[in-house]
């Protein structure tokens, strides 16, 4: 019940930032931006305490853990991966002009205005 307080508690201070953005219209606009991102840093910090903030914390803390795991390729690994996917944009690119253009051809014969 409380995680529900929090993030009721967390919303109006979002929306209490935008109001507060609308309401400063005279002012300068790094005052009106600064009242969103505080509003937006107190909803944080908020939500940040329940039970939910620190479910998320554990969760960004595992995603580095996997993001470590991961094995990257080499430079040659990649290189020759760019120059494969390279190639068969280039073939692809050109069988689709074949098409395109056998297609218009016949097209053209259909309708009468072949330039033979």
């Amino acid at each position: 019940m409380t995680d529900h307080i929090r993030l009721f508690a967390a919303a109006v201070l979002v929306i209490a930032g935008i109001v507060g953005f609308y309401m400063l219209s005279d002012a300068a606009i790094a005052l009106r931006v600064l009242m969103v991102l505080v509003g937006a840093g107190l909803a944080a910090a908020v939500v940040w305490r329940g039970e939910q903030g620190q479910r998320l914390l554990t969760f960004f803390g595992e995603s580095i853990k996997e993001a470590r795991k991961v094995v990257w390729p080499t430079r040659k690994e990649t290189l020759q991966t760019t120059a494969i996917v390279f190639l068969f944009v280039v073939v692809m690119a050109f069988l689709l002009w074949l098409v395109d253009a056998g297609l218009m051809s016949i097209i053209k014969w259909m309708m009468g205005r072949s330039d033979s």
